[in-house]
């Protein structure tokens, strides 16, 4: 009944609202105990006034107001009897509890379809939820990757608006003053809920972390089987960091043609610092990796910075690697002062040294995010291939990988990281002769 649809601006430029003059609302859950909840709070929230004013029918499920013109109505797990209703607004409830066994998928299916069918599409969706469980594919899973498909610039949708208030990522949950700070954070201007109530139910052996850190903290956790915690990815990403040119470097590159995507990245030598150079999908360049592309924003990096190391996955890119190692030695003054293998100074085949990627590359790398002893540049397509990375035991420790062989879910350029710190670490165990001299910008005689 309330003022809810845009009518222009008033005279000094703030925007006017006004009722919808045949509102229908919906709210959906996939259980009826979900929609109860909601339902249930209305009766308290009408005065008498507000009941006579309005025309308002008060009932368990179906509330009318405006003589029936107007209603809210709570719907559950029903796609088909869903289906056509052109509501103008729709509330999807618990959404990390939306999945395929309780037709969860097929329900939000079916609400977007609706919502298409709006006049002048004026309808719109709002679904709310608590943090999702990775890997669960439920709705609030995949309106999460929706968002950083749309973020990340993979997509040419623009109508997805994603706001979650979620505590810093690196709320220790031992210490009472940190964990204060991330529930303060984390519950916004609900001003009711009691600190010190939920920090005690975050201290209680029966709950797990991973349970605090979703609907106390409303932290995205990690899956069972993740590579590393989201939250400790996070809490390294400083936006502001900046890569100058001429700055020493080291690079790492995972390339692929036409199923995973590539990646080139950056390591600042004087403090670890990661760049991202690039990262392409080859889904938005007609199926494959744009070579041309990539190729030019490697001849980019060895133009702007000082490379002195540089680390690339060797199949299916062998002709270009071979290519840049002769272009990155051909002047000795600027050649790479490591060599990837006695043979090649670039071609690093990840398949062919498991065991030296697991305990140098990925081990190493892992130890490090832990530790917290580097920054990153924060790059949204990173972040995401980070988190998508799983464990995988092999003979020599623990690498990563894919969830699965096909999976879209990619870490391509968590892999070309790895390599570019790895190429660092090679640089910086060089004897002092061996590395290449630091740049005064003054002029010396000899």
């Amino acid at each position: 009944m309330g003022p809810c649809r845009f009518a222009g601006w008033d005279a000094d430029g703030n925007p006017v609202a006004r009722p919808h003059p045949a509102s229908w609302v919906l709210t959906a859950a996939v259980s009826k105990d979900q929609t109860r909840n909601t339902m249930t709070l209305f009766p308290s929230l009408f005065s008498d006034d507000a009941i006579s004013e309005y025309a308002i029918d008060l009932g368990k499920e179906i509330i009318y107001a405006d003589h029936g013109r107007c209603r809210l109505e709570s719907v559950t797990s029903s796609p088909r009897a869903l289906e056509g209703p052109r509501a103008s607004f729709t509330l999807k409830n618990e959404t990390q509890h939306w999945i395929s066994t309780n037709e969860g998928h097929a329900m939000s299916e079916v609400i977007g379809r609706n919502t298409t069918k709006s006049r002048g599409g004026s309808a719109r969706v709002l679904a709310i939820s608590n943090a999702h469980q990775p890997g669960e594919d439920s709705d609030a899973e995949r309106d999460y990757e929706a968002w950083q498909a749309i973020d990340q610039g993979r997509s040419r949708a623009s109508g997805v608006l994603y706001d979650s208030i979620e505590a810093p990522p690196d709320i220790d949950l031992a210490d009472r003053e940190s964990l204060e700070r991330g529930l303060l954070a984390a519950r916004g201007d609900s001003h009711w809920l009691d600190i010190d109530r939920h920090i005690e139910e975050i201290w209680d052996p029966r709950t797990s972390p991973s349970m605090s850190r979703r609907f106390y903290l409303n932290q995205i956790v990690a899956a069972e089987d993740a590579w590393i915690a989201p939250q400790q990815w996070d809490a390294l990403a400083d936006p502001d960091l900046v890569l100058a040119d001429g700055e020493m470097i080291s690079l790492g590159f995972d390339g692929s043609k036409s199923d995973d995507h590539s990646a080139l990245i950056a390591t600042r030598i004087s403090d670890g610092a990661w760049f991202t150079l690039g990262v392409w999908d080859p889904a938005r360049h007609g199926g494959e990796a744009p070579r041309e592309e990539i190729d030019a924003a490697v001849m980019q990096a060895r133009e702007r910075f000082d490379v002195v190391a540089f680390f690339s996955d060797l199949h299916p890119w062998e002709s270009y690697v071979d290519r840049w190692a002769v272009e990155f030695m051909a002047d000795r003054r600027r050649a790479l002062c490591v060599k990837a293998t006695a043979s090649h100074p670039i071609a690093w085949d990840m398949r062919a040294r498991n065991r030296q990627f697991t305990l140098e590359g990925a081990e190493r790398m892992h130890n490090e995010i832990v530790e917290g002893v580097f920054r990153h540049d924060g790059d949204p397509r990173v972040r995401q291939h980070v988190h998508n990375a799983r464990r995988r035991p092999n003979a020599y420790g623990v690498s990563f990988g894919k969830e699965a062989r096909e999976s879209s879910r990619k870490i391509d350029a968590l892999a070309a990281g790895t390599l570019s710190r790895m190429a660092r670490r090679a640089y910086l165990a060089l004897p002092k002769s061996k590395q290449r001299r630091q740049r005064t910008g003054r002029a010396a005689f000899w």
